[in-house]
């Protein structure tokens, strides 16, 4: 399909539905559900997807749901797109009429809108499909518990993304106007885990330290140390970053305590590096603790991987852009040490994640960042995303179908 004739294909489209998809936002908004709660908000897309005569999947053992358009045959390649259903522990501060309904929950981080983009791609490829213009197959993949993490690994391990070749996902960004998508090569989110390292000892009187392993001391090498020792055992452009949240230790000025704690964030923006992180930090803890003769535990918690985008998934992100957008939407956006459990499907299948802008170019107001209560978009930004899935998948599965006819493809990326 022509750039032109998809272009036109998806303006009418949008024109057709988009109060439809306005309200659809709107409606998740109003009621928000926390990870692996998300039972209202599957079921409401179970519904649309079989109102236009698809056949969603719901996940076993939880909420969300999977479901394919195009091909049954095997026939051609499969893209996956994935949106998170979830939304935060959080209260709704805006004034608005479709604000959350539910106490101490609120899309605060634009799932809504990436769920809406998503369903509202699939009923549009669902049309192509009909009309015999998918040369594959397209997996909607609507996954809960982003937030917690946890929700990524689960479509995993029920089978989500068996037989996909690629894979795409788009994350609200408040830093980009409306119209803008933000790319980049390599990662562009970080490795977010938790450490929480433990020591203990005999304990004893602050008057005899030379008598007992003291605690408040070692703790203080582990917390000061560590992070030193990391700077020069891992290769700086790895983005490598130790920072404590919790120390704790003791009661009384003159005791030295039997045991302390020290708890903490690693975020890493180099995959290698990431899978190193446990028997490195280990490693180094109980070093720093060896000459105050205390115990060490360490307690390392996977939270996700580093999101890393392949260069080719990029560069079909950016031609799609260039199809549908126009070449000026394209913007290079900065890596974020924030996690984004997509990273898990990269682990398995080369995509990409992009960034869709959120903020509305006519707005005086300042950009409503992520995470905050006071968070809202421009719901224009939901038309956006649409046409940037929809160009993104197509493109995909075009050049799939050239590249396993043995048609030269292409690739170049962003750089």
């Amino acid at each position: 399909m022509q750039g032109r004739d998809l272009r036109e294909q998806l303006n009418a489209f949008l024109a057709r539905h988009e109060r439809e998809f306005t309200e659809f936002r709107r409606d998740l908004h109003m009621h928000p559900e926390l990870a692996f709660a998300e039972h209202r908000t599957t079921q409401r897309l179970i519904e649309r997807l079989r109102g236009a005569g698809l056949a969603p999947r719901p996940l076993p053992h939880t909420t969300g749901l999977v479901c394919d358009i195009g091909s049954d045959q095997g026939a051609g390649p499969t893209v996956a797109l994935r949106a998170d259903i979830d939304a935060l522990p959080l209260s709704d501060e805006k004034d608005v009429p479709y604000r959350s309904t539910v106490p101490g929950a609120a899309h605060a981080c634009g799932h809504d809108v990436h769920t809406t983009v998503l369903l509202a791609t699939g009923l549009f490829l669902a049309q192509q499909a009909r009309a015999g213009a998918l040369p594959g197959r397209v997996r909607l993949l609507f996954q809960p518990a982003e937030e917690l993490p946890g929700g990524a690994r689960e479509v995993i391990e029920a089978g989500g993304i068996d037989g996909v070749d690629r894979i795409f996902a788009l994350h609200c960004d408040p830093r980009l106007v409306t119209g803008q998508v933000g790319l980049r090569t390599g990662a562009i989110t970080a490795a977010c885990d938790q450490v929480l390292v433990r020591l203990s000892g005999s304990g004893g009187h602050t008057a005899r330290p030379h008598l007992t392993a003291d605690l408040v001391y070692a703790l203080g090498k582990v917390v000061t140390e560590l992070p030193a020792a990391l700077s020069r055992r891992v290769d700086p452009r790895a983005g490598f970053s130790l920072v404590w949240g919790r120390v704790s230790a003791g009661s009384a000025a003159n005791a030295i305590p039997d045991d302390g704690v020290a708890e903490g964030t690693v975020r890493c923006l180099d995959d290698s590096a990431w899978h190193a992180a446990p028997e490195l930090i280990t490693e180094l803890v109980r070093s720093a603790v060896a000459p105050y003769g205390a115990e060490a535990e360490v307690d390392y918690r996977r939270g996700v991987p580093p999101t890393v985008n392949e260069a080719s998934s990029v560069r079909m992100l950016q031609d799609a852009c260039t199809q549908v957008l126009g070449p000026e939407s394209v913007a290079a956006t900065p890596q974020s040490l924030g996690g984004e459990d997509f990273a898990w499907y990269l682990e398995h299948v080369p995509g990409a994640l992009a960034r869709l802008g959120t903020h509305s170019p006519r707005s005086s107001s300042p950009m409503l960042d992520l995470h905050r209560g006071t968070f809202d978009v421009d719901e224009r930004a939901i038309g956006v995303g649409v046409q940037l899935m929809a160009a993104t998948a197509l493109t995909a599965l075009w050049e799939g179908a050239r590249s396993a006819s043995g048609d030269p493809v292409q690739d170049a990326a962003l750089a």
